[in-house]
């Protein structure tokens, strides 16, 4: 009796062993599908090959239904032609020869990198249900967390938990979304991993990070296909590099007053610099653009960087100028007696791109522009 339960031990022992060696061949034969390098691909664990092959099959779907897409894209394009099976893809090797194909795939990853660089940020694919189907290989530059790290998680459980509604609201799409393609843009806070030297740093000890994010909905007719967002993704440092004489900065109090400003606002907008230090912004905005400095003001508040948008800023004496205003919340070294420990804010600094000349500059739009043009 126990011979017989020895043996039966045995095979099952066996058949355990079995089973697992075919479960590593196949998920070894499944990461040598993903187009990745082989040095990730080492380091792969089963729920990450899992969960990579399911993001590349819904971005194939996402391209199959979306057969329009073309240089921009190549770098998906060519994780297409990779799930699509070696099949296929031998298929066409035979027809050309390698050297051609590697001259091929590098000029189409010079291509790529050239637009990323452009861009000054990276490229997201969500779906509506807030997963990760697609990042650029570029993102470990701005979150230091790789896009094999990053792909196939959602993105709740990377961003601020007070940025989830907005989120939620612009992956929500409605039945006139999805005949014109409603555009997106909002500002969100994501984990990052990188220090402020630039090294990186364990994910419990991550930092939240300002993302402008702009792009567009992506609505599929396929049952088979995926809904989703084509967003860039944009860090929000208040870079002073970008200077130019079309651009002033300014400082404002948290009710957005003029608290400095700096000469070329004369040049630009007629207003010299003193004669804006206590006023608000909100007297030189366009009426019809008050919510998009309200937007921009409420996430300064909230988020402590934002990008307005572009909205209208009226000029001294008539007509308006055609603005985008990048702002970010200055802390105070020192924290305040009812609050210690906690900095207070110290001012709102803003850099003001102005993005036309003057339209319509006989046109007053406010009481203060008639008074400067009757002094005049």
């Amino acid at each position: 009796m126990t011979a017989d339960k020895e043996k039966r031990r045995a095979i099952s022992r066996e058949a355990a062993r079995r089973r697992r060696r075919v479960e590593s061949d196949v998920f070894g034969d499944l990461s040598r599908l993903l187009p990745l390098q082989p040095s990730v691909r080492a380091h792969l664990d089963k729920p990450s090959v899992i969960r990579l092959t399911l993001s590349y099959i819904r971005m194939h779907t996402l391209l199959k239904e979306n057969n329009g897409i073309n240089a921009g894209s190549r770098h998906m394009i060519t994780y297409q032609q990779v799930v699509e099976g070696r099949d296929e893809q031998s298929g066409c090797d035979g027809a050309r020869d390698e050297e051609e194909k590697d001259t091929e795939e590098f000029e189409a990853s010079q291509e790529t990198n050239m637009y990323l660089g452009i861009l000054e940020g990276f490229v997201m694919v969500l779906s509506t249900e807030g997963d990760m189907i697609f990042l650029s290989d570029n993102v470990s530059k701005y979150m230091g967390l790789t896009q094999t790290e990053l792909m196939g998680h959602n993105i709740f459980e990377y961003t601020h938990p007070c940025d989830h509604e907005e989120i939620r609201s612009n992956l929500r799409l409605t039945a006139e979304e999805v005949w014109y393609g409603e555009k997106r843009d909002f500002v969100m806070r994501i984990k990052s991993a990188l220090t402020h030297r630039g090294r990186t740093a364990n994910l419990k000890s991550a930092t939240w990070k300002v993302l402008h994010c702009q792009g567009r909905a992506k609505v599929c007719v396929n049952p088979s296909a995926v809904s989703c967002l084509l967003l860039t993704c944009r860090p929000l440092p208040l870079s002073h590099t970008l200077l130019s004489r079309y651009t002033f900065t300014s400082q404002h109090s948290m009710d957005m007053r003029f608290t400095y400003c700096d000469q070329r606002v004369t040049s630009l907008l007629g207003y010299r610099p003193e004669e804006l230090l206590g006023r608000s912004i909100y007297d030189l905005c366009h009426t019809l653009d008050t919510s998009c400095l309200n937007k921009n003001h409420l996430n300064l508040c909230l988020k402590n960087q934002s990008v307005s948008g572009q909205y209208r800023m009226l000029v001294k004496g008539g007509g308006y100028v055609w603005v985008e205003s990048h702002s970010a919340v200055i802390p105070s070294v020192r924290p305040s007696r009812s609050r210690p420990g906690i900095p207070q804010p110290l001012c709102i600094l803003s850099v003001t791109y102005v993005l036309s000349g003057v339209e319509q500059p006989s046109l007053q739009l406010s009481l203060d522009q008639t008074i400067h043009r009757y002094l005049n």
